[in-house]
């Protein structure tokens, strides 16, 4: 099993210095989207105070040409803090912020997708979206193996590992636990967790979580995630389709509502939005993924409990269709509704914002539609 060479380091001897005092300093641990839409990077300044919201963070920079986001000849980008969390590596008083990426004219960045999600999500604040996201992903070894499989073959297949119990069947329960405690403490919406089907994959579920603080939790948890799987020298992938054959992928369900959808007789609602959402396949695909659908192509084939990415379908408890109505739902005519196109390596930003603009805005067509400031 390939682990990194730091996992080894001793964590006893590390601990001697973060047990030290660190006085009236805090340290706060700005995180940011890359260039790659996928990929997050992060860095650590000392502050004489403890903030107690992301305002209270002085704007930074960072070298954009070192994370392809912009050339060398004009390389600074800005950080602009926007959602401040607890620090579970450091521990109190320490602090994570997540930012929002500015280029040197002070326009958002091209993979800053939070800007036009914030927009979005305030024209419909009166309706309450909630969301529920799905993050599923696959624990590697450092040489790209997957987590406990054998290094010359296989696993059994598939059957006895989703939500399974053992040596034999939970590959990893270890980061899982680390990871899922760590949210807690920072002050992440996680709500839960379990293994997946295909051995060494999980997933964890954030939410139920309102507006923009869907994208912010779910982004942080991936970077809580990355940052213990860095500790025990494994690694988190959000590939959606890691291991090719008689394997399950990796999506991202994303369970949406609103207030009407919630309340008595919300059915009429999540019917209505199911009909447009109908109308819109070609849109979604596009944004459900980084690379406009390509990643999602190699999931999305109609097996391994997925839909097919060139049809919509949906149905009552159908885990084969794009979109899903629980049976609770349909028995107590109110609710909500999970859209199980997303991949694993969507960008929730994007995800939530054009759930948003075809149920509520009621958008039309294979374009988002551009507001006024």
């Amino acid at each position: 099993m390939a682990t990194s060479a730091s996992a080894v380091l001793s964590k006893a001897v590390k601990q001697q210095y973060m047990d030290l005092p660190q006085g009236n300093k805090v340290q706060a641990m700005y995180i940011w989207i890359d260039g790659s839409g996928e990929g997050l990077r992060c860095k650590t300044r000392t502050l004489n105070y403890e903030p107690k919201s992301a305002q209270d963070f002085p704007e930074w920079n960072f070298d954009g040409s070192s994370t392809d986001q912009s050339e060398g000849s004009n390389s600074d980008m800005y950080l602009v803090p926007v959602t401040m969390f607890r620090d579970p590596f450091r521990k109190d008083p320490n602090k994570l912020v997540l930012c929002e990426v500015l280029k040197y004219n002070r326009k958002p960045a091209e993979t800053n997708l939070r800007h036009t999600c914030s927009k979005v999500m305030s024209m419909v604040e009166g309706q309450r979206p909630w969301f529920g996201m799905e993050q599923e992903y696959t624990l590697l070894g450092t040489d790209g193996h997957p987590f406990g499989w054998p290094s010359n073959g296989f696993p059994g297949p598939q059957g006895p590992y989703y939500c399974g119990v053992g040596a034999d069947k939970a590959y990893g329960r270890d980061i899982v636990e680390a990871h899922y405690r760590a949210c807690l403490y920072a002050g992440v919406d996680i709500c839960g967790t379990n293994a997946e089907v295909m051995p060494a994959q999980w997933e964890f579920q954030v939410g139920p979580s309102e507006g923009i603080n869907m994208g912010d939790h779910l982004w942080v948890a991936r970077f809580i995630l990355h940052r213990v799987c860095e500790d025990f020298g494994v690694v988190a992938s959000f590939d959606p389709k890691p291991i090719p054959g008689n394997w399950n992928g990796a999506g991202c369900h994303t369970n949406f509502s609103t207030k009407e959808m919630r309340e008595e007789g919300g059915l009429t609602a999540i019917e209505e939005a199911i009909e447009r959402l109908a109308k819109r396949h070609t849109y979604h695909i596009r944004a459900y993924d980084p690379k406009g659908g390509l990643d999602n192509a190699r999931r999305l084939t109609g097996h391994h409990e997925t839909s097919s990415i060139h049809e919509f379908s949906a149905g009552v408890a159908n885990r084969g269709a794009s979109i899903r109505i629980p049976r609770a739902v349909g028995q107590e005519k109110k609710g909500y509704f999970e859209d199980r196109r997303p991949s694993a390596n969507c960008d929730p930003y994007v995800v939530t914002e054009s759930l948003v603009r075809t149920c509520l805005l009621k958008e039309e067509g294979d374009a988002p539609v551009e507001y006024n400031k």
